[in-house]
């Protein structure tokens, strides 16, 4: 006789089915992944996976949300670390997630909530490369270059795998806000020490 199992409420079982997706999504990968192998992973019929979700781009951007709240949770607790220590982190965190870095990329252009969370992912990371960049002392009309800089440089050492001394050297440079060029006006404004 088979086991009775507690009935679960909506929530929990469609927190299963994002651990599978999630599970398969990272180690074997999306494309590599059928609907039917993340049903037996979760213990659910495939059919159930459409009750909770309308089809697997909205499977993955559920997971998406949850490696992000994860990512945010931890990365709150590294907010009094130095600034090239938390890009460092982020860039560490975003390469475990190599695959679904990947997947996102891939399907913006074909899958429009893919897209409308790529976006929204990019506004926060853009925030947050704001603020890092301002209290290394950006000035505020480097500031936009800065984050634009910083998002290419992230994304070219998660496309381009490296060294870590490597990572850690580029990573270092993107931090001091030394790379922001000044305004030879405003340097020739002020006076000149011994003049």
């Amino acid at each position: 006789m088979p086991r009775n199992r507690r009935p679960q409420n909506r929530e929990e079982k469609r927190d299963e089915i994002v651990t599978a997706a999630a599970k398969l999504f990272i180690g074997t990968g999306y494309d590599e992944t059928p609907m039917t192998a993340i049903a037996a992973a979760a213990g659910v019929a495939t059919n159930t996976i459409y009750w909770y979700f309308d089809d697997k781009d909205a499977l993955l951007v559920a997971v998406l949300d949850r490696v992000l709240a994860e990512a945010l949770a931890d990365a709150s607790e590294r907010a009094d670390a130095p600034w090239e220590d938390q890009l460092m982190w982020a860039v560490e965190r975003l390469d475990q997630y190599g695959r679904l870095v990947t997947v996102v990329h891939a399907r913006t252009a074909i899958a429009p909530v893919i897209d409308a969370w790529h976006a929204d992912f990019h506004r926060l990371a853009e925030d947050m490369l704001a603020g890092g960049f301002r209290s290394a002392g950006v000035p505020e009309e480097s500031l936009r270059a800065s984050v634009q800089i910083g998002v290419f440089v992230i994304e070219g050492l998660l496309l381009h795998p490296d060294t870590a001394p490597s990572r850690r050297e580029v990573i270092n440079l993107l931090a001091r806000p030394t790379h922001v060029h000044r305004d030879p006006r405003r340097d020739e404004a002020r006076p000149r020490s011994g003049s």
